[in-house]
């Protein structure tokens, strides 16, 4: 074959496509961007510093990921547009170069009692194909082995309208996986009435005391009381036997209430499906809490808690049953899946095997595929969505990562940058939102935002090189090399919680006494066992019963755009009281959910334009002018300002305006007290809870469980979302609550909260089996000295031992 020669010196012009090669934003005004313009190198691993709430996310997400995402929506017809979700554009003068994006975010997987780490993955479908190829005995189609499949037959006359109308017999078979006792949720419950209702109350006197259940409310208490079922002023316990079933038993009946329809359905099924129909883990706390006293959750006694049918779990290969393949940590099955030698259905096993590896290459070998997704963290959470986007063959792509290398230890850190350079080296663009040095370090370009938070944020402070931020002054710039000394004095405890015989998950009958009085960090590996001791034995087991234990974890934070700091944290209700003492009238008038509110926006500040399949339209109201309240409410002042002025207030200034004059009250000051302690100075006290960062969404749940009397703090994973330069203030914060009489106890892989700690307990030394075990207890002076562990390895090379 012979190759064309070149006849001239001269180097080609370049392609028109070759000048495609920078992804531009210009005049970015998303949250708390201020005009920003960047330009991002495309096929680079470019990673966005920051400290939290400076606009990483804002930029990222906000702007160049969803602007990605409602481009390729609008290549759809306007049919399949009208079935997706409807997304506005950002507001930015000028995106250009976008491609496809990936989002790889830490939102926690689905919350349903049937999901589980195989279904949320394409590992349990596979499975289930295997099984039903493999089989003996065969019992089915793939949807046999399927725990969310139930059994279904019929049969009866159907009417066939082709030509003459004429009926015809028919049977139908679909043969499901679902245990049929537990509906496939693995586990049963029985409902203790005594906390459901009080018995010898009348429903009119207010015998429910059940969360939520108001006395006026047309949906729950008053479709009871007025049904005409039940005599609403008999005390329950008074109530005939066919008066007892309807109360407790009866099918969904139609009603009506003061003229309007409503269902009537028993009170145990209501239950049921308001709250056992969700995962626990999911609830609210409160709510979370009523279900743990009204509710007891033992495993299915049928399936022993597989979720599976006798025939699925009777059906094996090799001796191996789905059951058993599902309960096994996931590199073991990895090797099961490679001793299976069967060439009809090889592609299924490659698949199959791939999919597996990529759970051991990211990291999460240790968990199991009927793991629950509920329980996952959120880092887990993010590799499990990760998996399916390792072998992609697909290149050019976006991927958008959310700080990556969260609940990961130092040592599974490079394993994540090696996958995020794996994908760089395929010819995608990468772009991280990250605060750890470790992840910094491997940037081909990087994007500092700041120079402070909110409204102080928002500029871009430095774009170039790693090397180029460590010169460059700003505040990621000159804390990128801070190293934390160990302490030269420790504490001494005032007394331990003993726990003993510790089992929960993979923890092997562990015994440990954890300190009092001093700050306590529990690290190890990611899945070593640290969440199921101090989560298992610690908060929800008998360890520290009567020591007040406070839990601050990392569950997402429930509320509406109308949610904000003040609502969250409880500050409205004394800034409310303090108005209409001042001004002479209801607290209800001073808030923008109740009678205060506009009439026009109804308290939202802007009016929302349904355009169906096109994005909805939200403008400022104009009756209020966004600011929510009615006018004649704004007539009221505290202090010189109205609640629209004070709800605009940053908590520094917040704190300033209430804690002397006129404005001076004391229960609100507290609050804001506790929102500057742990650096949310900077928010103002009306943004909604769905601007805000998880780093800040953490911190606000931290300063409201502050007010709680607790004698025990348990964080988990404090630094998650925090700037190199916010760990150095919440350092601060928690030697502040271990002076003031506290036990703090968190779980932590940051080493400079691991070099401040007065005592260490380190789990491992591997993850899933190979962990569970407590491999050193003592000071972080002696971890580092004996450098015995994977932990104390990374910590000496941390503090430079």
């Amino acid at each position: 074959m012979s190759k064309a020669t070149r006849t001239g010196s001269q180097s080609p012009a370049p392609h028109a496509a070759d000048s495609h090669e920078m992804i531009r934003v210009h005049g970015a005004r998303v949250n708390n961007l201020k005009d920003v313009s960047v330009e991002i190198p495309k096929r680079r691993l470019t990673v966005f510093t920051g400290v939290s709430g400076s606009g990483k996310s804002s930029l990222v997400f906000d702007t160049i990921a969803a602007e990605s995402q409602r481009l390729i929506n609008e290549t759809y017809s306007a049919f399949v547009q009208g079935f997706m979700p409807t997304l506005a554009r950002p507001e930015v003068d000028v995106l250009d170069g976008l491609t496809t994006v990936i989002t790889v975010d830490q939102q926690r997987l689905g919350g349903d009692p049937r999901s589980t780490v195989g279904t949320a993955t394409d590992a349990n479908a596979m499975l289930r194909i295997l099984f039903s190829r493999l089989g003996k005995p065969h019992i089915g189609p793939p949807s046999a082995y399927a725990f969310n499949v139930p059994s279904v037959r019929a049969s009866g006359a159907i009417t066939v309208e082709r030509g003459a109308k004429k009926a015809v017999k028919a049977t139908f078979n679909r043969t499901g996986g679902m245990c049929t006792r537990c509906e496939g949720r693995g586990t049963v419950s029985d409902i203790d009435l005594t906390q459901l209702y009080d018995d010898s109350k009348s429903l009119a006197e207010g015998a429910f005391t059940i969360p939520g259940w108001k006395s006026d409310s047309f949906w729950t208490v008053r479709v009871y009381a007025e049904s005409g079922f039940l005599d609403p002023d008999k005390p329950i316990r008074r109530f005939t036997k066919k008066e007892m079933h309807d109360f407790l038993y009866r099918e969904p009946t139609k009603v009506k209430v003061e003229g309007v329809n409503l269902t009537y359905e028993g009170l145990i099924p209501k239950i049921q499906k308001s709250f056992l129909s969700k995962d626990k883990e999911a609830l609210q706390p409160h709510i979370r809490a009523f279900v743990e006293r009204a509710v007891t959750f033992t495993t299915c006694p049928e399936c022993e808690g597989t979720r599976l049918s006798e025939g699925a779990r009777a059906s094996k290969i090799k001796r191996v049953s789905i059951a058993d393949a599902c309960a096994m940590q996931i590199t073991d099955l990895a090797e099961w899946v490679r001793g299976l030698d069967e060439p009809s259905v090889a592609p299924l096993l490659a698949a199959l095997e791939q999919s597996l590896d990529s759970f051991v290459e990211i990291g999460l070998g240790y968990l199991s595929l009927d793991r629950p997704s509920g329980t996952l963290s959120g880092g887990e959470a993010q590799r499990v969505k990760m998996i399916r986007h390792l072998g992609s063959s697909l290149t050019d792509i976006t991927y958008v990562f959310d700080e990556p290398t969260i609940g990961l230890h130092p040592h599974d850190i490079r394993r994540m940058n090696d996958l995020l350079l794996r994908l760089r080296d395929k010819g995608n663009t990468v772009l991280v939102v990250e605060h750890k040095p470790l992840t910094i370090a491997i940037a081909d370009h990087v994007v500092d935002l700041g120079p402070a938070a909110g409204t102080g944020g928002g500029t871009i402070c430095f774009e170039g090189t790693v090397e180029g931020l460590r010169a460059s002054g700003t505040i990621t710039g000159r804390h990128l090399d801070d190293r934390a000394g160990v302490k030269a004095e420790v504490r001494t405890p005032t007394g331990a919680l003993e726990i003993r015989g510790a089992s929960a998950h993979n923890l092997r009958k562990v015994d440990v006494d954890i300190p009092l009085g001093v700050l306590v960090v529990v690290t190890g590996v990611a899945g070593s066992g640290k969440s199921s001791l101090v989560h298992g034995s610690l908060v929800n087991g008998s360890a520290a019963a009567g020591t007040g234990v406070v839990s601050v974890d990392q569950g997402a934070i429930r509320g509406s755009r109308r949610s904000n700091p003040a609502t969250y944290s409880g500050l409205l209700d004394p800034i409310r009281k303090a108005f209409a003492k001042a001004n002479g009238v209801k607290p209800a008038l001073f808030s923008a959910n109740s009678e205060g509110a506009c009439p026009t926006c109804n308290g939202a500040g802007v009016v929302y334009t349904d355009l169906g399949m096109m994005a909805g339209v939200a403008t400022t109201c104009e009756e209020c002018e966004g600011k929510r309240f009615e006018a004649s409410v704004l007539d009221y002042r505290l202090g010189g300002r109205d609640i629209s002025e004070v709800l605009a207030m940053s908590v520094t200034e917040a704190e300033e305006f209430f804690g002397a004059g006129e404005a001076r009250t004391p229960a609100a000051h507290a609050v804001l007290g506790r929102l500057a302690d742990v650096g949310l100075g900077y928010l103002s006290l009306g943004q909604p809870l769905t601007t805000l960062s998880g780093g800040e969404r953490q911190r606000l749940k931290l300063a409201t469980h502050m007010a709680e009397k607790g004698g025990v703090y348990v964080l988990d994973e404090p630094t998650t979302g925090l700037h190199l330069a916010d760990v150095e203030q919440l350092l601060g914060l928690l030697d502040r609550l271990v002076d003031s009489g506290k036990s703090v106890v968190v779980v932590e892989h940051h080493q400079a909260v691991m070099a401040h700690a007065d005592w260490i307990i380190d789990l491992g030394p591997g993850a899933g089996h190979d962990g569970g075990r407590v491999v050193f207890e003592g000071t972080p002076a002696d971890l580092v000295a004996a450098r015995s562990t994977l932990t104390g390895e990374h910590l000496a090379d941390y503090v430079g031992a």
